[in-house]
């Protein structure tokens, strides 16, 4: 798999549905544990049920998985997970900033709102991934990616256990590269 200035790349960001937990689960248990970049990873879960999520991931992970506090400074070679309930946003100061704002596709955290600060926050620098997802959640944060210069990958949808999320990213936008989970970890292994 080539990618041409793959080595330009600072950060990774990853939306998509409760159903996302498997792909997000092997993901993370195959990346390197020498992974460098920040990946920001905005899943649609619920809002009442604060524990258990990161706990699942980190016990597969090779990485380390967090939920972050208002204000953290992002760090490479770790995972930020949006909190249960709360927006999550990268600052241009690369800082994390947490918000209770109104529901976004009927979400808290919004796939949408996490990749879009991204997006301005890293510009051409970012990478951008939706997985398997019932809604359209994620599609404008894909476009904002692709207007700055970053990366745009998709789940292949017919690999998906639910195929709304990534047409929907490929009906708002010029997607660069269409994987199945396997060519995913791969990629993200050769940043």
């Amino acid at each position: 798999m080539f990618i041409k200035d793959k080595y330009k790349y600072k950060a990774v960001v990853i939306g998509g549905s409760a159903g996302s937990f498997p792909v997000v689960s092997e993901i993370f248990a195959r990346l390197k544990d020498n992974f460098h970049l920040p990946i920001f990873l905005a899943p649609h879960r619920l809002k009442h049920v604060r524990e258990g999520f990161s706990e699942a991931l980190n016990t597969k992970s090779n990485i380390h998985i967090l939920e972050p506090f208002d204000k953290d400074l992002v760090e490479p070679g770790k995972v930020y997970l949006a909190p249960s309930n709360y927006h999550m946003s990268v600052e241009k100061d690369f800082r994390i900033a947490l918000s209770v704002e109104d529901m976004v596709w009927s979400s808290r955290p919004s796939i949408d709102i996490t990749l879009s600060s991204c997006a301005h926050a890293y510009e051409d620098s970012l990478v951008g991934i939706i997985l398997t997802g019932a809604n359209r959640d994620g599609s404008l944060g894909m476009k904002d990616i692709k207007e700055n210069g970053g990366l745009t990958i998709i789940q292949d949808p017919k690999t998906c256990m639910v195929d709304t999320m990534p047409k929907a990213a490929q009906q708002e936008t010029q997607i660069d590269h269409i994987y199945n989970v396997e060519q995913i970890i791969e990629f993200l292994n050769s940043l």
